[in-house]
């Protein structure tokens, strides 16, 4: 391990590529969308923080938290509040900055703006008025996790974003159900006070043998990946009291074989048929996985289809 690590001098590596990109096309009448650290300040580009200091403002999800990575880093550009609950107002406010001529940096608490988090208003609205949207990309909570998971493939690289599921228990494994039923493994996030009750919903949905990656407190000090299957998932949480503590993405992977198990067999479309006829979808769809051994999700939306049908 190379413990000799040098600060930037003036001349290196470093002070060349900074020279680089700060001559680099930066437009007026901008909309600058960028990401930031997940929760390691060290990842915050050179890029992005030139978007950043050139801006003539910063809309910004919490202005408080903007504040300690702007002071981390120098930058002293003012700062103006762009969340869900002003959304509208802010897009209309940034757009009037824009037809000055102003730069307007948007930035979300963490990670990518307007993906998962406040700012697509913002960039609709800015994009419909006629002015341009540069994103500068940076770090992601979903590719992160995928590429600590070792989940997808060159081969394979489809996956599924699905946010954060509802806060509901019934809503929840209805969402579930919906998601893990996909041919892909599915990414999501959720809150520490609501992990247990996610992680008992994904045992119920997709059964024990299902494959699960619990990325929590990913850049940080304490960042932690595992997989294993949803049997076990109770049993991981209790082993460490800290693992109901920090942020987490949960990636539920695809099912061995799910891209070509439901060439559908008439005899377990005759069963659920029949079960349909007495029971709800969640009941006829458990009787059915008892009897057949397949999986409850997939039969859960086999009957779905059927019913509809």
């Amino acid at each position: 391990m190379n413990q000799n690590v040098s600060p930037p001098v003036a001349g290196d590596a470093w002070t060349r590529v900074a020279e680089r990109v700060a001559g680099q096309h930066w437009p007026a009448q901008a909309l600058y969308v960028v990401a930031t650290p997940i929760g390691n300040l060290g990842d915050l580009g050179l890029r992005a923080w030139h978007a950043l200091q050139r801006a003539d403002v910063i809309a910004a999800e919490d202005t408080r938290a903007s504040r300690t990575l702007l002071d981390a880093w120098g930058v002293t550009t003012p700062l103006m509040a762009a969340h869900r609950h002003n959304e509208a107002a802010a897009a209309q406010a940034i757009c009037e900055r824009l037809a000055q001529g102003q730069r307007v940096a948007l930035v979300s608490d963490a990670g990518a703006p307007a993906v998962s988090d406040p700012g697509a208003r913002v960039v609709r609205a800015v994009r419909e008025a006629g002015f341009t949207v540069v994103p500068v990309p940076g770090p992601s909570a979903v590719i992160t996790a995928l590429m600590g998971s070792g989940v997808t493939t060159d081969e394979n690289p489809a996956y599924a974003f699905a946010g954060f599921p509802p806060s509901k228990a019934v809503a929840r494994q209805r969402w579930l159900r919906s998601w893990c039923a996909l041919p892909a493994p599915v990414v999501m996030f959720e809150s520490p006070h609501r992990l247990a009750a996610t992680l008992a919903d994904l045992l119920e949905v997709c059964g024990p043998e299902r494959l699960l990656t619990v990325a929590r407190e990913l850049t940080k000090r304490f960042e932690e990946i595992a997989t294993f299957t949803l049997g076990e998932a109770a049993a991981w949480l209790a082993a460490d009291s800290h693992r109901e503590q920090g942020e987490f993405v949960l990636i539920a992977h695809a099912r061995p074989g799910q891209e070509a198990d439901d060439e559908a067999d008439p005899r377990t479309d005759a069963l659920l048929d029949a079960l349909l006829e007495t029971l709800s979808l969640r009941d006829a769809s458990k009787v059915a996985a008892k009897v057949t051994g397949l999986p409850r999700d997939v039969l859960y939306n086999r009957a779905l289809s059927r019913k509809n049908s």
